[in-house]
C-alpha cells in the first residue's frame, strides 16, 4: 500500500503543470458526479416526493375544513327537508298524513271520493314507497284539477297510474280510479 503511494506521487511529480491543473479537474468532476449521484439525487427525489405528498394532504385537509364549514348547513338543509322526505314520521303517522293531504286536495278541487285505502308500501334500497288507491267522481275540469294538485303537492305525491271513464252514458260526471305514490327515505 506504501508502493501505490509512492507511485502515485511519482507520477504526479512527473507531470507539468498544466497536466496537473487537469488531473485535479477530472478527479473533481468525478467526485463531484459521485457526490451527485449518491448523495444529492437520493435527497432530492426523497424531498420531491415528501412535497408532494405534503401537497395532497393540505388539499384533503383543505377539502375536510370546508366540509367541516358546512356541516351545520348541511345539517340544517337536511332537518329542513326532513319532513318532506317522512324522516321522522312513523309509517302509522306518515300514511295519515298522506290520505289527509289527498282528502284536502280532493276537497279544494271538490272532488267526491268513493273509496280511498293505503295499497302498501315498497322498498328499495334506502327509499321507501307509499302507495294509496283512490276511487272518485267529479266534472273532468274538476279531476284535471285535482291530479294537477296532487302533483304539485307540498308532500311530493306522484299519480302512477290513472283510469277515468263516464259514470254514465249521457253523463258530464267522470268517475276515476288512481294509484297515487309517495317516496320517501327510509
Amino acid at each position: 500500500m506504501l508502493k501505490g503511494i509512492q507511485s502515485y506521487y511519482t507520477f504526479i511529480g512527473r507531470l507539468s503543470k498544466r497536466e496537473k491543473l487537469i488531473l485535479y479537474g477530472a478527479v473533481f468532476f468525478v467526485l463531484l458526479t459521485m457526490a451527485d449521484r449518491l448523495i444529492v439525487s437520493p435527497i432530492s427525489s426523497k424531498l420531491k416526493s415528501l412535497d408532494k405528498e405534503i401537497m395532497e394532504k393540505e388539499s384533503s385537509v383543505q377539502t375536510n375544513i370546508e366540509l367541516l364549514a358546512r356541516k351545520d348547513k348541511i345539517i340544517a338543509e337536511t332537518k329542513k327537508y326532513s319532513r318532506l322526505l317522512g324522516g321522522e314520521q312513523s309509517k302509522e303517522e306518515l300514511v295519515t298524513s298522506l290520505l289527509k293531504e289527498i282528502e284536502g286536495l280532493a276537497n279544494k278541487s271538490e272532488v267526491y271520493i268513493i273509496d280511498i285505502k293505503p295499497a302498501g308500501s315498497k322498498d328499495s334500497g334506502a327509499v321507501r314507497e307509499y302507495l294509496i288507491s283512490l276511487n272518485a267522481e267529479a266534472q273532468m275540469e274538476q279531476l284535471i284539477e285535482f291530479m294537477y294538485s296532487i302533483e304539485n303537492s307540498s308532500q311530493l305525491l306522484s299519480v302512477d297510474k290513472y283510469q277515468i271513464s263516464p259514470k254514465a252514458r249521457e253523463s258530464s260526471v267522470a268517475k276515476c280510479s288512481m294509484s297515487i305514490s309517495k317516496i320517501t327515505m327510509r
